[in-house]
């Protein structure tokens, strides 16, 4: 915490106009540290910083006006240092060590001509569903999902801890003067290159599978920013200013709603139209195992999994022995 007077840095997108606030920037983006001050301290200027090293230390803080003759705002925050960490109870499945091979061996050995014989779509969906969740239960093991707070960067690898460690104990003794000054330098810019060869491949593969995963994109340019923006005050269609966050979401809600449309749509209305009595006579289309097996292989694997409590990434794993059932459940 302190008096930094870089008055050039916009802390909502991370940039600076002049060299020495650049430098200041990467240094904070270095040591991992988050800008928590969100108001200006000096005529319009955020020139006085709180700069913890993770989410949740520092809270509750506020501007408490100036000080006698002075042109500066008294900031006043709290250090949670007693805060315990929150363990999450919610698991998630870890495909890391999932085992596909074992899926398919399983699910390749139901007779799935037999089990779904007889039945209807939806007694046949439920024996299908059955067995793919034991496989799963059976291939793919669980993890607790951690939070935001613990969550260390993507790529982050084996050897740099090892290294930023280093380079805080040598910064803590240049500062004690048992380090000399140049030798400190090396081992800041050692470190600092390190890290930056460790970024790069990871950047360069979030942007060229940003087609197929864009959540981790996203993810990670949020994890980027040192601000978290709320959605502000909205207006609600009798002009009132909303800004309880129950009420913000009613408003978004409503807007929202107003691109769905109702059962019948005009394009609906001409197609039947246009069929008459031959639509109605018409035999319903046919899904075979191949046409099946292409859209499973055409799963996003990186969305979530819906309320049938099953991941894309199960469904287009053992793909060959998925498509026959579901092809079998859709005749």
């Amino acid at each position: 915490m302190g008096d930094f007077n870089h008055s050039d840095i916009c802390w909502r997108g991370n940039t600076a106009g002049h060299k020495q606030s650049r430098k200041f920037l990467e240094c904070i983006d270095d040591n991992f540290l988050l800008q928590v001050i969100e108001e200006s301290t000096r005529r319009g200027a955020m020139l006085d910083l709180v700069l913890p090293n993770k989410e949740g230390l520092v809270g509750n803080v506020k501007l408490k006006g100036s000080l006698g003759c002075s042109d500066r705002e008294m900031v006043e925050f709290k250090i949670l240092r007693a805060a315990r960490r929150a363990h999450s109870e919610l698991t998630t499945l870890d495909f890391r060590r999932a085992g596909f091979g074992l899926s398919r061996d399983l699910l390749g050995r139901v007779p799935w001509d037999k089990a779904l014989e007889g039945r209807g779509a939806q007694d046949s969906w439920l024996v299908f569903k059955d067995h793919l969740l034991q496989a799963q239960e059976q291939c793919i093991p669980t993890k607790r999902k951690t939070g935001e707070n613990t969550r260390r960067p993507a790529w982050m690898n084996e050897m740099l801890p090892d290294q930023l460690k280093h380079k805080k104990e040598a910064y803590r003794g240049w500062k004690q003067g048992q380090v000399a000054w140049e030798e400190h330098r090396e081992i800041v810019q050692a470190a600092r290159d390190q890290v930056r060869k460790a970024k790069a491949p990871r950047e360069l593969n979030l942007a060229r599978d940003i087609e197929g995963n864009k959540k981790s994109f996203y993810r990670y340019v949020s994890d980027k920013r040192k601000t978290r923006e709320n959605v502000g005050p909205l207006w609600n269609e009798k002009r009132d200013l909303v800004t309880q966050d129950m009420e913000k979401a009613e408003v978004l809600n409503d807007f929202f709603a107003l691109v769905f449309t109702g059962k019948g749509s005009s394009h609906t209305v001409q197609v039947t139209e246009g069929k008459g009595r031959d639509w109605e006579n018409a035999e319903p289309p046919t899904v075979g195992e191949d046409q099946v097996r292409d859209h499973l292989r055409n799963l996003k694997v990186h969305k979530s999994m819906g309320p049938d409590e099953m991941h894309p990434w199960v469904l287009r794993g053992p793909v060959d022995e998925v498509a026959k059932p579901l092809s079998i459940t859709l005749e």
